[in-house]
């Protein structure tokens, strides 16, 4: 393991090196930041198949994460003035009002209550999503799903729908006002959707928990080293509890495929293609390093190290709970912020925190209360689309540190 850790919070250093040797390939960092300062920032593993390790500025593809990062970013053009959250979203894109969508808000898109969780018709196949005026037209068309007061978690549309209205009122692409905004006020510069050439040598190879391709093996697992099998059997037990979840939920499960798995889906993530263009949802590419800096701003009340991008009003509004009903897709109370969600660990949410995980264990929170910033990213994808249990218990420690340097 490389890096540097204040002794206070070893024990964050100590799981992560556990949890990627159980893995038995692959890397990870983890940063911390505690009163605005960094306490941790190490990595460890590999980063690619030849067994590269993971190094200091090795970025990794952190899924829904990336929706914590453009949601901060849609908060400091509120405070800018640039856009309202109260606001129609037609206000800012008059072809969203179709289908008798003319009433729908920036707060509903941000708290996932605009009825558009499920992929619109119109996109047949997962290599629509690689067209953002393709898919922006759809979205624009579509009709609502009726929600009531329950969210539906706009798995792959948030960033659409939310990127749009950026695009709109900048006059840029989400990356380029991530990095305008966010990224160079704060001195980010692991901060990016899509990955450019000039960095994706960078960028870690994704690594599907369990995969084989022997062929003696029916599911598997059978032919992986020891840790590597134990790592497989627990991913497929968390995927198990998982459906049992949406059982147990009522969880309607052509919304939750609508939702999360269009077809060709998982042939399009292992493409290359999917870091040329920006799917603000999903493909957002970070270190770890990055994410905790942007979150300790928030954590700090919206300023860090003398740069203000937020008023401490603007942090509480953005981390106030929105909905405390399940959600329709995921079947859990999420929580929901104004594009957060809470935070979870084994021993339950944090209170106050905020922030987004994803999809193969990557996360990042906000803990205003604790002073604390919180930010893991790895390849050795896992768990649900919210996340597993690494990052769970990679919270609870983080902030039993905390606790513990007072």
């Amino acid at each position: 393991m490389e890096g540097t850790i204040h002794p206070a919070f070893a024990p964050v250093a100590e799981l992560l090196g556990k949890h990627v040797r159980a893995a038995g390939r692959g890397g990870a960092a983890a940063c911390v930041y505690h009163h605005g300062k960094p306490v941790v920032d190490i990595w460890v593993g590999d980063r690619n198949d030849d067994g590269a390790p993971w190094k200091r500025d090795t970025l990794a593809m952190s899924f829904s994460t990336t929706k914590g990062v453009i949601s901060t970013l849609v908060h400091i053009l509120v405070e800018r003035g640039l856009l309202d959250l109260d606001a129609p979203v037609a206000t800012y894109w008059p072809e969203f009002a179709q289908s008798g969508k003319g009433g729908i808000t920036l707060a509903d898109v941000l708290t996932h209550r605009a009825g558009l969780h499920i992929i619109p018709q119109a996109v047949g196949h997962a290599d629509f999503m690689l067209d953002w005026e393709a898919m922006t037209r759809a979205l624009a068309a579509s009709p609502v799903a009726p929600l009531g007061k329950r969210s539906g978690y706009q798995a792959l549309t948030f960033g659409w729908l939310v990127g749009e209205i950026i695009r709109r009122v900048t006059h840029k692409t989400v990356g380029e006002a991530i990095a305008y905004y966010v990224a160079e006020p704060l001195g980010i510069g692991d901060m990016f959707i899509g990955a450019k050439a000039s960095e994706r040598d960078r960028v870690a190879t994704l690594f599907a928990a369990g995969a084989s391709s022997h062929p003696s093996s029916t599911d598997g697992s059978a032919s992986l080293p020891p840790k590597t099998r134990v790592a497989a059997v627990r991913t497929r037990v968390e995927g198990v509890l998982l459906h049992a979840g949406l059982r147990a939920f009522g969880i309607d499960k052509t919304a939750w495929s609508g939702a999360l798995s269009p077809p060709g889906i998982r042939k399009l993530i292992a493409s290359p293609a999917m870091l040329d263009v920006e799917i603000p949802a999903m493909n957002g590419v970070f270190s770890a390093r990055g994410l905790a800096r942007m979150y300790a701003m928030l954590a700090e009340g919206g300023s860090l190290d003398g740069t203000r991008l937020l008023s401490t009003e603007s942090v509480d509004r953005a981390g106030k709970i929105r909905v405390h009903t399940r959600d329709a897709v995921l079947g859990f109370r999420m929580k929901w912020r104004l594009g957060y969600h809470l935070v979870g660990t084994l021993r339950g949410a944090i209170p106050g925190a905020f922030g987004h995980f994803g999809f193969g264990g990557s996360g990042a929170f906000a803990d205003p209360r604790n002073h604390l910033a919180v930010a893991m990213t790895l390849n050795r994808v896992a768990g649900t689309p919210v996340g597993d249990l690494r990052m769970l218990q990679i919270a609870a420690t983080a902030v039993d540190c905390a606790n513990a340097a007072r």
